[in-house]
């Protein structure tokens, strides 16, 4: 598993694939959408070009076809292979059920034009109410949007069931790793007693600002693989209302000072300290020039001292820009807090 990989959240499908178009105003998947225009420039095929080999998909995410069309013009281009690629996708909430996590696995295996997944991770641990593909693709947060009060509805499945089904799936060859997001320490506790095969890895948002150090120990010291989303803190969260420009780790005295004095940017100097962490991270964006500076966060990694290290975690806030307990209410009409 690369430790680096392009998060594609929030990227249009007019941005993802390999086909430059013009840009295409995207819905926020948040509370009072508002449009977001978001570069034209293709990321999945030119982030392979310049030697991705991780990406990070999602159902929710809405884009799988793009996605698929990248990877797939890369394959056929000879930019990589398919043995070069990891590519992860998520199981949406709506298809919990143990009898809907394969054909929901499936679905997503023929958007990205792949026969199987190097990772499938549970989205969240919030098992709603089935939502057939054929009605509505991704299926979203609620059960009836048209409803007078619409909500989420919930679908009353164990996570362990959820699991097993995912274990069958694994077993068919359908994905070659199994894991979860947005997991606290308990509940990823409670499914490793569960689990037959292996939770391989955790995903979870994770930044300057939400150091997260319990769980990132606990999680590691059972062998469990942890990657960071949102990894550079509120940039993704700032066209959406949930973040303030403010808010960023980029803008601290103490990333900047670092950055200056290993010669690398704000960006990379975070990237690199969580990768200093023993962590993987996803990293998104729309900017071409960006894919390629955020790869070589790497090579910053042995330019960081101890104290550097130290000086960013030591900026925690708790602060978490991602948080159902939150969103959803506003969004969704639903209290649905994971975290305490």
């Amino acid at each position: 598993m690369p430790v680096l990989g392009l998060g594609v959240w929030k990227i249009p499908p007019s941005a993802t694939a390999d086909c430059v178009r013009s840009p295409l105003p995207v819905r926020c998947p948040f509370s009072n959408p508002r449009e977001i225009t978001a570069s034209s420039r293709p990321q999945v095929y030119n982030a392979l070009k310049l030697g991705w080999r991780a990406i990070d998909a999602a159902c929710d995410y809405g884009n799988e076809v793009q996605v698929g069309e990248g990877i797939s013009r890369a394959l056929k281009e000879g930019v990589c292979s398919r043995a070069d690629l990891f590519i992860t996708s998520k199981l949406w909430c709506t298809f919990h059920e143990p009898v809907r996590v394969e054909p929901a696995l499936r679905r997503t295996l023929s958007h990205l034009q792949l026969d199987y997944l190097d990772l499938y991770l549970v989205h969240f641990p919030i098992p709603l109410r089935y939502v057939d593909p054929a009605a509505r693709y991704p299926p979203g947060w609620f059960f009836d949007p048209s409803a007078a009060a619409p909500a989420m509805e919930w679908s009353r499945v164990p996570v362990g069931d959820t699991w097993a089904a995912l274990e069958a799936c694994a077993d068919k060859g359908l994905a070659r790793a199994l894991g979860v997001c947005n997991f606290n320490t308990a509940l990823l506790r409670d499914l490793l007693f569960r689990a037959k095969r292996p939770v391989e890895v955790l995903q979870v948002e994770l930044h300057p600002y939400l150091v997260q150090e319990k769980l990132v120990r606990f999680a590691q010291s059972e062998g469990i693989v942890v990657t960071g989303f949102s990894p550079l803190g509120s940039a993704s969260y700032v066209e959406i209302g949930m973040a303030a420009p403010t808010d960023s780790a980029l803008l601290e005295p103490a990333v900047r000072a670092i950055a200056e004095r290993v010669g690398a940017t704000p960006a990379q100097v975070i990237l690199a300290w969580h990768l200093a962490r023993g962590l993987t991270v996803v990293p998104k964006t729309v900017n071409h020039a960006r894919l390629a500076e955020n790869l070589a966060a790497e090579k910053v990694v042995g330019k960081l001292t101890t104290e550097d290290v130290a000086a960013i975690s030591a900026l925690d806030k708790h602060r978490r820009f991602n948080d159902p307990g939150v969103f959803c209410e506003k969004a969704f009409n639903t209290f649905v807090p994971i975290y305490d």
